[in-house]
């Protein structure tokens, strides 16, 4: 339950994000019960009802996903919980959320796939279907934590930053980020920041609701107190009314970009180990993070300078701190479990200052520390 005081508690990675959405504030859950996510739906069943809030099982993920968005439109911080096949199914309505800058959160804990695949084992295969599963250009911002700590804290943040930005943030963790369990000291009451949506100062006559501004996010004024707020998925103008000039549909679509660019070091966050005098960077997130922690350890007692570099913040992709790195290098290997996704980021920002060398797993199981490490010694 929401704590009252700092105490230490063992808890699932689910349970945790849980925790975190209900410390950032989240009031409004609307889900489908699907493996391995089920237990976000389930903690919150129990716990959003005794906070005021609103918890809603709906009949599909589509429906979910449309829930989420018309519980944010009225004022809620609102938070949906999914894998791989309602995650697909989601993506439609992702993509309206992103158009008619609706601030909201979506869980995505990833497993096996095609299709229904692996239910109940792990896998990292939905990275790009995060950042390009909805067409047309538009903003995302997607967070992969890698322990019960960060599935808190990286919570609160997508709360944080899908309000402040007014667009879907997307945790992605992994299966075995979602079921393990550790202690995790809550934070009491008072010590988290939050932030909420930026909301109109001038009276409802002047309302502008997709106005620009100096940080490329408009105020947004809640549904109900008294502000005109035309929501629409087709291209618009700074009244929310259609429009198909080639003028306004440029500057709409080049505002929404822009608004995750003015500010970028405060969505940008990553780890780096042992990068100092790194000969050979290993580059991994969520749970193959802490495989690859292992690996580093045994590595530098080897006498090999080995060190990582894990994203947080893995959309918008950290290219220029990667860049950076990846000039004192002589080689990367990207371990990740899929068949290859954000190996293929890595290859486009290095440009070929050094070889990129892949270890993959794709069976749902996970990637072992002796995995990574042999990997490393295979580079010529």
């Amino acid at each position: 339950m929401l704590t009252t005081s700092k105490r230490v508690r063992l808890l699932q990675g689910n349970e945790a994000c849980a925790e975190g959405a209900l410390a950032a504030g989240c009031r409004f859950f609307a889900g489908y019960p699907i493996s391995p996510s089920s237990e976000i739906a389930e903690y919150l069943s129990m716990q959003l009802p005794r906070l005021g809030g609103v918890f809603l099982q709906m009949e599909d993920e589509i429906a979910a996903m449309a829930a989420v968005i018309g519980a944010s439109l009225a004022g809620r911080k609102a938070l949906t919980a999914t894998s791989g096949p309602g995650f697909s199914l989601k993506q439609e309505n992702i993509g309206f959320a992103a158009m008619a800058e609706v601030p909201c959160v979506v869980v995505d804990v990833m497993r096996g796939g095609p299709s229904t695949g692996l239910p109940t084992s792990p896998a990292q295969a939905d990275v790009m279907q995060a950042r390009w599963g909805t067409h047309g250009d538009h903003p995302i911002i997607a967070l992969v934590p890698a322990s019960v700590r960060e599935a808190f804290f990286e919570t609160v943040r997508a709360f944080n930053l899908a309000e402040r930005f007014r667009v879907p943030v997307i945790l992605l963790m992994d299966e075995i980020v979602a079921h393990m369990r550790e202690p995790l000291e809550l934070p009491a009451p008072g010590e988290l920041e939050i932030w909420d949506r930026p909301r109109p100062t001038v009276p409802p006559e002047a309302y502008l609701p997709y106005a620009d501004t100096p940080s490329g996010v408009p105020p947004m004024a809640d549904f109900g107190t008294g502000y005109r707020h035309h929501v629409t998925g087709l291209i618009h103008d700074e009244r929310g009314f259609p429009k198909d000039r080639p003028e306004v549909v440029d500057a709409l679509l080049r505002r929404l970009l822009r608004k995750l660019e003015v500010t970028r070091e405060d969505i940008d966050r990553f780890e780096v180990i042992g990068t100092d005098d790194a000969e050979v960077l290993v580059v991994a997130y969520g749970s193959v993070a802490r495989s690859a922690r292992a690996a580093l350890r045994e590595a530098r007692a080897a006498g090999q300078k080995v060190g990582l570099f894990r994203p947080l913040t893995i959309w918008p992709f950290p290219e220029a701190h990667l860049e950076k790195l990846a000039r004192g290098c002589r080689a990367i290997v990207v371990a990740e479990m899929n068949a290859g996704q954000i190996v293929l980021e890595v290859e486009r920002v290095v440009r070929g200052c050094c070889p990129v060398y892949r270890v993959n797993r794709l069976d749902g199981e996970p990637i072992a520390p002796e995995e990574i490490l042999r990997g490393i010694k295979e580079i010529p």
